[in-house]
């Protein structure tokens, strides 16, 4: 497992991960978190410097089939062939999705809504140390 610092491993920590379900990180940065969770993992950021980052840190999982990293926006995203729908997408400090952009949070919620499947579900942090936010459906 990657280090993650002691905020990061602990919103890692606080998602209801299991076995077998289909994850999304939206604002992946350098790939840590998408890192630790098990399994394969699309990981999408608007930062063409931080998917770089992603894509040099994770060469391994990349290589491997357990992780993909491209650019794009929360507010932009639309599943690539074979993604989803998402059982679980979480999203750390992504102003699109914790309030600090609400035109951008609310076209990003709902693509996000778009690519989930029927019981999925969608972590931000800023809660104890997560929190779920609500999706149309």
């Amino acid at each position: 497992m990657p280090q993650l610092s002691p905020r990061l491993a602990e919103a890692v920590a606080a998602l209801p991960l299991a076995p077998h379900l289909r994850v999304l990180e939206i604002g992946c940065g350098p790939g840590a978190a998408a890192r630790a969770v098990a399994g394969h993992v699309p990981a999408i950021d608007r930062s063409a410097v931080a998917v770089a980052r992603a894509r040099a840190a994770c060469a391994e999982e990349i290589a491997s089939g357990r992780l993909t990293a491209r650019q794009c926006a929360a507010e932009d995203f639309v599943p690539e062939p074979g993604e989803g729908p998402f059982d679980l997408v979480f999203a750390f400090r992504v102003g699109a999705l914790d309030g600090r952009r609400p035109e951008a949070g609310r076209r990003a919620v709902a693509r996000v809504a778009a690519a989930l499947a029927p019981a999925g579900r969608v972590f931000v942090d800023g809660g104890d140390p997560l929190r779920e936010l609500p999706v149309p459906r």
